[in-house]
């Protein structure tokens, strides 16, 4: 995985006497669980704050609001990030700050001590850190549609092929973390194209290559789809090399394929058994 901290978004009003509740409450519990906490007023943006706020709701990890006093624009921003389905700590120092309608979601009262703020927030963190976590891992799903083989015959050269149709799923309730590349580990002998170009590789080990595809869509919405189209070619035969030549191949093996995200790589394992013949027309 990355070096990327979780960014938990502060929601509290705009008023000095929530500073300390902010900085040695709040701020110091994220810091010792690797939490990276901001409030919109030490940020630089150039939109509104608003347009700020909505964007940072967008992309926090999840939201830490302090509902004491029942501020209208930090409730409105509470239901907004409810509706993005953002993991939520909401915190006050009086019980009846929280309405009935929000009261069956978690929730802790610290009566404006600081230290008990705290020590109940850091399990509630540690929770929802270990939730984000999980959470990545399945972000996104990968299948491959089942491919049909082909070999093209010719006096000099029997060369197999199979187009492969890689189905990328965001099966989480927010956007994809950033993808960088797919990659396709196999054998040395297979070659990957892209749209008719062959892909970029490295060697990772010694008879294994490692071919690397661009993402058809860098980050996927919630529940999007996204398909990635390669055509795998192997030459089983030519003229020159001495191999047997044959009426058909069979070639039995298992592909890895890699999505590198911006938080780490999702590995997959897909098993292949193809029959290579020549088309008969």
């Amino acid at each position: 995985m990355s070096g990327v901290k979780p960014f938990a978004f502060v929601l509290m009003p705009f008023d000095k006497k929530f500073d300390d509740i902010y900085h040695y409450g709040i701020k110091q519990a994220c810091s010792e669980l690797s939490i990276v906490a901001e409030r919109v007023d030490e940020q630089i943006y150039s939109e509104t704050m608003l347009e700020r706020i909505y964007r940072q709701i967008d992309n926090a990890d999840f939201i830490i609001a302090d509902m004491t006093g029942k501020n209208p624009n930090v409730f409105y921003e509470v239901g907004y990030a409810h509706a993005k389905g953002k993991l939520c700590a909401l915190i006050t120092q009086k019980a009846e700050d929280i309405p009935f309608d929000l009261s069956h979601h978690f929730h802790l009262i610290y009566d404006g001590k600081i230290g008990h703020l705290k020590s109940e927030l850091l399990p509630r963190l540690q929770w929802m850190k270990d939730e984000m976590e999980k959470a990545k891992r399945e972000t996104i799903q990968v299948s491959v549609k089942p491919p049909y083989p082909s070999l093209e015959v010719s006096e000099f050269r029997h060369e197999g092929s199979f187009d492969l149709k890689i189905i990328l799923k965001n099966v989480s309730h927010s956007r994809s973390p950033e993808i960088d590349n797919i990659s396709i580990l196999a054998t040395d002998s297979w070659r990957v194209y892209h749209n008719g170009k062959e892909c970029p590789s490295e060697h990772p080990q010694k008879g294994m290559k490692k071919s690397f595809i661009p993402p058809t869509n860098p980050r996927l919405s919630a529940n999007a789809l996204s398909q990635i189209d390669v055509t795998l070619k192997k030459s089983f035969w030519t003229k020159w090399s001495g191999d047997e030549k044959k009426e058909s191949y069979r070639a039995k093996g298992t592909l890895h394929i890699e999505v590198a995200t911006a938080e780490g790589i999702l590995p997959f394992d897909h098993d292949l058994d193809l029959e290579f013949d020549e088309i008969p027309f």
